[in-house]
């Protein structure tokens, strides 16, 4: 049982991360700015969507793997791709902290309470991407890639106000997509088997 469910994970990752690939490979919108460029997209959405649906390290490793390879095949992206694969899984690991070891969302049904966490995990993960996907993408591309302080501050700029606004736009993707997936995946079979808290008292879901 235990393997299946280790498959489950892994083929549920491989979704995520094609979804990941897919929203930032083809539909975001370019900003060229002197020194690199950045770009308004929902790939983040996805990552911690899955750190939501699957626990931090899966979504994570979801994140990681499509944001990289989205990276690698664009020539604009290709030289921060380390940095992606780094701070994306950051992303899923906070969101799965929050989510599930705080908040323990798959222990709870009741839809506030849900809703309550899945929005703090998210602001919890997208929130770090936020302070540290410029400030890391600062010091690495004036001191790795060796980009001159100005053009490096620029697109540090860029890029604080583009990855707020992906965040923003991701929040509340995120919290409409997780919450009509829960009950397809509760009827499915593929929501963890937990005790479901609903009004104070515990109850095992039917499998």
């Amino acid at each position: 049982m235990k393997k299946n469910t280790t498959v489950i994970k892994l083929a549920q990752t491989a979704l995520l991360a094609a979804l990941c690939f897919v929203s930032f490979m083809y539909l975001k919108i370019p900003i060229p700015v002197p020194g690199g460029a950045t770009a308004l997209h929902i790939g983040n959405a996805f990552c911690v969507l899955g750190a939501l649906l699957l626990g931090g390290v899966y979504g994570g490793m979801a994140g990681s793997i499509g944001m990289t390879l989205a990276d690698l095949l664009d020539p604009a992206y290709i030289s921060s791709a380390p940095k992606t694969f780094i701070l994306k899984f950051c992303i899923g690991l906070i969101t799965g902290l929050i989510a599930h070891k705080i908040g323990k969302i798959n222990e709870h049904e009741d839809k506030k309470y849900v809703l309550k966490w899945t929005i703090l995990a998210s602001i919890g993960g997208l929130g770090f991407n936020v302070i540290f996907d410029p400030l890391v993408g600062y010091v690495y591309k004036k001191y790795i890639l060796g980009i001159n302080a100005e053009a490096a501050s620029i697109l540090t700029k860029w890029s604080s106000a583009a990855t707020f606004i992906n965040a923003i736009v991701s929040i509340i993707l995120v919290a409409v997509i997780y919450l009509a997936l829960r009950p397809a995946l509760k009827k499915a079979g593929l929501f963890p088997n937990k005790i479901i808290i609903k009004e104070g008292r515990k109850q095992f879901p039917s499998v």
